[in-house]
């Protein structure tokens, strides 16, 4: 089943104090890490937001719904069949972890539930087929949390993603200057 590998990166960085995109880890950048992370994952990756240089750039269709607009637009322009997500600033994604995810086949999306129960759904597979209830959702003022729950999906347990050697690294969001302190303490 063909696969895009779609890099979140539309926000404003408000809350890091600068484009998220550009903060640099070890001297790669976060967009970087990602778009590599998913290169291993998926044979076509895409940035969704505003246009980066040497990245084929996706601007959001909708907006004002955060990340649940980068997801409408890669579904409805994408010629997969499913799309691998990764928001920007989870920076410390694995490759492993997003090839697991790729080869779990559901007409649903498969998501990573974290050890509270909270659904990762800015480290996910989303299925074309859902592309209209995405836009529509979206264009409602929607998120991704309320889309899962109008589409459903398959969720990946700590069980499941443990075994892969999956510590929550995948879906830690450095967000903040301090998030991204505390994510280079706990993940190097």
């Amino acid at each position: 089943m063909s696969l895009l590998g779609a890099v979140l990166a539309g926000g404003q960085g408000r809350r890091m104090g600068k484009d998220k995109a550009d903060v640099e880890v070890s001297g790669v950048s976060f967009l970087d890490r990602v778009a590599a992370a998913l290169g291993e994952a998926t044979d076509h990756v895409v940035v969704l937001g505003a246009e980066r240089a040497g990245f084929e750039t996706w601007p959001d269709e909708v907006s004002g719904s955060g990340p649940l607009s980068g997801v409408a637009t890669a579904l409805s322009r994408m010629e997969e069949k499913r799309a691998l997500v990764v928001a920007v600033d989870n920076v410390f994604v694995r490759a492993e972890t997003l090839t697991r995810l790729a080869g779990i086949v559901s007409d649903l999306p498969v998501v990573p539930v974290d050890r509270a129960g909270v659904r990762q759904v800015t480290c996910a597979v989303y299925p074309r087929q859902v592309a209209g209830i995405a836009r529509e959702e979206a264009e409602s003022g929607g998120s991704i949390q309320t889309l899962l729950d109008r589409v459903s999906f398959l969720p990946v347990t700590p069980d499941e993603w443990q075994e892969w050697g999956e510590d929550g690294r995948s879906w830690f969001s450095a967000d903040t200057p301090h998030a991204l302190d505390e994510g280079l303490r706990r993940f190097g």
